[in-house]
């Protein structure tokens, strides 16, 4: 085994031990898992769907808080490191700032993709108890779509936590990455496809198999090629963000 590669399985150890051990991180995390099932039964109780929807589709209406939620995992488990300054312990013991922030992504990436599945698999068991006369949809293809896009707003949160370096900051540019897609639509005219269809909520829309992902609302784009573009920003947050973790100090 290479020097590189334990590096990283012990850089992979310490950040799944530090983010299990942060009650404000677990609770981010458990909220990714909670939202979906509780809003799946609020749609299913009160009937709140439309007539064209899948039962996966407003099983999953929960997805945009849950991708918030998200993005806060990602953001404590860099932000809450700057904010009380442990990070330069950890960058004492582990000066490859490059596998630190690695391990940080892969961690949250892993574990908010595990309660994403998790909390997509009971919201789409709970509307398929409480809604009838709908068509079911894919399910298995809507529970894993809706995990990764959940997933990619957790990781893009990480990029962000680093770059902004602000905890409150940070949340709250992932909190606009998230909404504003959808919220400013309307202003942009003949561009409100390409708008809205560019957010996390619509990659999610689509990929659970929503009535809101109208083409005409949400742009053309297939689901795989959104999730794609969604991916790429996340990983384009993170990649940036290691530029500037090498260069700047903790």
């Amino acid at each position: 085994m290479s020097p590189r590669t334990v590096r990283l399985r012990t850089a992979l150890a310490a950040e799944w031990i530090k983010l299990t051990s942060v009650r404000s991180t677990i609770g981010a995390l458990a909220a990714v898992g909670v939202m979906l099932p509780v809003l799946a039964a609020v749609v299913g109780l009160t009937g709140s769907l439309q007539p064209d929807d899948t039962v996966i589709g407003a099983s999953l209406t929960g997805g945009a808080p849950a991708q918030i939620a998200a993005g806060v995992v990602g953001v404590l488990v860099i932000g809450g490191e700057y904010g009380s300054g442990t990070l330069r312990a950890t960058l004492a013991a582990r000066p490859d700032r490059g596998t630190v922030l690695a391990a940080k992504a892969v961690v949250v990436g892993g574990l908010t993709f595990v309660a994403a599945v998790a909390g997509a698999a009971v919201a789409a068991g709970v509307g398929r108890a409480l809604i009838t006369g709908h068509p079911s949809g894919a399910v298995v293809p809507g529970v894993l779509g809706a995990a990764a896009a959940i997933t990619a707003v957790g990781l893009l949160g990480t990029g962000l936590g680093v770059l902004l370096r602000h905890t409150a900051g940070a949340v709250l540019a992932v909190a606009a990455a998230v909404l504003l897609p959808q919220l400013l639509a309307p202003l942009a005219g003949s561009w409100r496809g390409w708008v809205a269809g560019a957010g996390p909520v619509a990659v999610l829309q689509k990929l659970a198999q929503s009535s809101d992902a109208d083409p005409s609302v949400v742009g053309g784009l297939g689901p795989v090629a959104s999730l794609a573009v969604l991916t790429g920003y996340a990983m384009a947050a993170l990649l940036v963000a290691g530029v500037v973790f090498r260069r700047r100090d903790a």
